[in-house]
């Protein structure tokens, strides 16, 4: 007796509800599965170290050892970096207050020429408190605290993916023969949130020293913590740019006014717009494999998921999920090229 396919509408209704009690799982977890991601791919970036040290002889300890203090000093050097950066800042933003004052009555000036009413401007001043900028500071002097907190459980997480490194890609080479497709979209997806990783990271260097640079000519306060924030940035597809300007134009507007400001913005304008939009595409290439809706759309879900963090790791969390859904599955080829934008891969053979 024939077994009766189900009807294509009915398996996209569960598929999208199970997607959706899926997300809503992770996001009560996002505290947990944040730093397990993001210690899943710091420990990616840094296995190619692993493997030269293997290739080469090395003891087995210093297999685990080296890439492991190699990641850790680097996340202690970025979080030494925002910690003192960000003391600056909370100390420097309420001197700032009469700058803030004066900014609102100009605008206040300004805005009642275009026929904006007296209430409405008064409404708008109250919700305007220049108080609220030592509640700002406050509130960035917690959110270190906090990183400095989870930087416990990062660690901890990293040394045990260290350790169990060697033993994985053992277990991945044998079960290549029984699950080679499954295993191959694991392979690539390590490699491409690599080479990503890579790329980005170069070019988010260049970005941020370049960044320093300007802010430090224009006379900015505190141009470190700005080009560490260009930095970080650089990881978040499509707006990272734009969130890595906001601040450091803001300080300029309340130091040196408005012609400041936007040198700023030109400044960031001819650097960042330059080499993330028409340079550093032409490294990615294909690397990440996927389209620019794609892209926006996985910077969304991932940042309602896991917050600032889920759109920091946008990239790699939908290139995982590409390998284990479709990747893996040789009759989803179809799906692949939606959501890579890549007509080639429904026509290639076999």
């Amino acid at each position: 007796m024939a077994v009766q396919a189900l009807p294509r509408a009915l398996i996209v209704l569960v598929g999208t509800a199970a997607a959706v009690v899926t997300l809503f799982g992770m996001r009560e977890v996002s505290s947990i599965l944040g730093p397990i991601v993001l210690a899943l791919v710091l420990v990616l970036a840094v296995s190619p170290v692993r493997n030269w040290l293997r290739r080469r002889g090395a003891p087995l300890w210093l297999q685990v050892a080296l890439p492991f203090l190699i990641v850790v000093l680097v996340l202690l050097g970025m979080v030494a970096i925002l910690s003192l950066a960000v003391t600056q800042l909370a100390a420097l933003l309420p001197a700032y207050a009469d700058q803030f004052n004066t900014l609102v009555k100009e605008s206040q000036l300004l805005l009642a020429r275009f026929g904006i009413g007296n209430a409405q401007l008064d409404q708008a001043v109250k919700s305007l408190d220049p108080g609220k900028l030592v509640g700002f500071a406050q509130g960035l002097l917690t959110g270190v605290v906090g990183l400095l907190s989870s930087l416990f459980l990062m660690v901890v997480l990293l040394l045990a993916m260290s350790l169990d490194a060697p033993v994985m890609q053992r277990i991945f080479a044998a079960g290549s023969r029984s699950k080679p497709q499954l295993v191959t979209a694991l392979a690539t997806f390590a490699s491409k949130t690599r080479r990503y990783l890579l790329v980005s990271t170069a070019f988010g260097l260049v970005c941020a020293t370049l960044d320093v640079i300007a802010l430090y000519l224009l006379s900015v306060p505190i141009p470190l913590l700005w080009g560490v924030l260009a930095l970080i940035t650089n990881y978040i597809p499509n707006i990272g740019f734009i969130m890595g300007l906001i601040p450091p134009a803001l300080l300029a507007l309340l130091d040196g006014g408005l012609k400041q400001m936007i040198l700023v913005i030109v400044a960031y304008c001819a650097i960042n717009v330059v080499i993330q939009s028409f340079i550093q595409p032409k490294f990615l290439g294909d690397a990440v494999g996927l389209s620019t809706t794609m892209t926006l759309l996985s910077l969304i879900v991932w940042a309602f998921v896991l917050g600032p963090l889920g759109a920091l790791l946008a990239i790699p969390l939908s290139l995982l999920t590409r390998a284990l859904l479709i990747d893996s599955d040789p009759t989803a080829r179809w799906a692949a090229a939606l959501i890579s934008g890549d007509e080639r891969i429904v026509s290639e053979p076999g």
